[in-house]
């Protein structure tokens, strides 16, 4: 038996999701709530009032609600416009697909910092919302060479028209539907700049091309249906995550760290755009260090339903459809390492189009950052039947070690990973 086998008790795990499992969206009385809940509990722990920081900040809905909609609406016009000029002219096909390509370069643009886009300010709904973290910090008094480690998890939660699982399925069928949708018309477009007549693959390409826009016009229509509602107790999704923050924040109040300052972060408004940890991230920006920051978000931890094949701790390994990206290679590691350590498996698993999680504002200003979540979650996330039963107190205990190992080998072992 390792030493650390008895740190995390399960029941206490247990006892935090079920605490936290009730509706809470960002902007409504349960997120209050839910606010109100996480400084209780983090005063449970023992921390001090002046320890527990509330952070209140603002953000516009757009980006995360009409965004989507409008782009399923302009996808879905692109579509059937390439479909009428395919008729009439190859150039004018050119034409149609580098203006769409322009508006989307602008759009993709914008999403990259959403909490100061012009668009969210002057075309969406303004919430409030708050984060509550508390900083342990390093006991050197070296500041050139302390770190940050931000443990975090989010505390709002929401309801869809579709569960995660459907709604990956759709987002699947509409981007590998499009690019294949797309090289149909490449293909089209140079053979009629070589050969000049068609005459011949006409017909091939318009079953194709008619075959293509259906299916990939039909998870548009889809996703234009995709709203957010406030139904959701969110027991996995992230009530999972949030036991795990607090139970080793309560070991790390004591045992602070010798070149890392420890956070331990429940973000806000994750559901509707990961605006709380964006605000985070803003706002520290200047006093973390790119080689010495390192986050680890938790989020959907557990799958009680499953078998232990499903049911267990992963990680967000790579993304991507051709090079795959590994997110994090150094943190990768550690977790790999650490589980290894404590005999537990890890599930390092692949997503085509990544995820929109907290660790996202992280990765855009090159912070090491990596989500542990497990893949089978997404059966029951974003729908009512995220309750409690769905959570499994044994797989949030062995997240638990294995963050804890990763924290004490990074503590210990920084630079001589980063020469490996």
């Amino acid at each position: 038996m390792n030493s650390f086998e008895n740190l995390f008790e399960k029941d206490r795990l247990y006892n935090y999701v079920k605490q936290f499992s009730f509706p809470r969206l960002s902007g409504t009385e349960g997120e209050i709530k839910a606010v109100d809940l996480t400084i209780k509990s983090f005063k449970d722990i023992g921390f001090k009032e002046d320890q527990i920081i509330k952070e209140p900040f603002e953000f516009s809905d757009f980006y995360s609600t009409t965004l989507i909609q409008l782009m399923m609406i302009m996808c879905l016009t692109l579509y059937l416009i390439l479909l009428v000029v395919s008729y009439i002219d190859t150039l004018l096909v050119i034409i149609v697909i580098l203006l769409f390509a322009i508006v989307v370069i602008l759009i993709v643009n914008a999403l990259k910092h959403p909490e100061t886009g012009f668009w969210g300010e002057y075309f969406g709904k303004t919430f409030s919302s708050t984060n509550i973290f508390v900083k342990i910090p390093a006991k050197t008094k070296d500041s050139a060479n302390v770190g940050d480690l931000i443990i975090s998890a989010h505390l709002d939660s929401k309801s869809q028209t579709y569960k995660t699982a459907w709604r990956i399925v759709l987002y699947r069928v509409w981007l590998f539907g499009a690019l294949i949708l797309g090289l149909f018309y490449l293909t089209y477009i140079l053979l009629g700049i070589f050969l000049h007549n068609l005459r011949n693959f006409h017909l091939i390409f318009q079953i194709f091309i008619w075959a293509n826009t259906g299916l990939v016009s039909f998870s548009n229509i889809m996703l234009m249906f995709l709203t957010t509602h406030n139904k959701s107790p969110g027991s996995l999704d992230n009530a999972s995550g949030m036991s795990i923050v607090f139970e080793l924040s309560s070991y790390f109040k004591d045992h602070p760290l010798d070149n890392f300052n420890l956070w331990f972060c429940q973000f806000s408004a994750e559901e509707l755009g990961t605006m709380g940890s964006r605000m985070f991230v803003n706002n520290r920006e200047k006093q973390f260090k790119k080689d010495k920051t390192f986050q680890i978000n938790l989020d959907m931890i557990s799958s009680a339903k499953h078998g232990a094949n499903k049911n267990n701790v992963g990680y967000l390994k790579s993304y991507g459809i051709i090079p795959r990206r590994m997110i994090s290679p150094l943190l990768s590691k550690y977790l790999e390492k650490s589980a290894k350590e404590e005999n537990i498996l890890i599930d390092g698993f692949h997503l085509s189009t990544g995820a929109h999680t907290d660790s996202v504002p992280f990765h855009l200003r090159g912070y090491d950052a990596v989500d542990i979540t497990t893949r089978a979650a997404a059966l029951y996330t974003h729908d009512i039947t995220d309750t409690p039963d769905k959570v499994d107190p044994v797989v949030l205990s062995n997240a638990c070690k294995i963050v804890f190992r990763t924290i004490k080998n990074l503590d210990k072992n920084t630079k001589s990973y980063r020469e490996k």
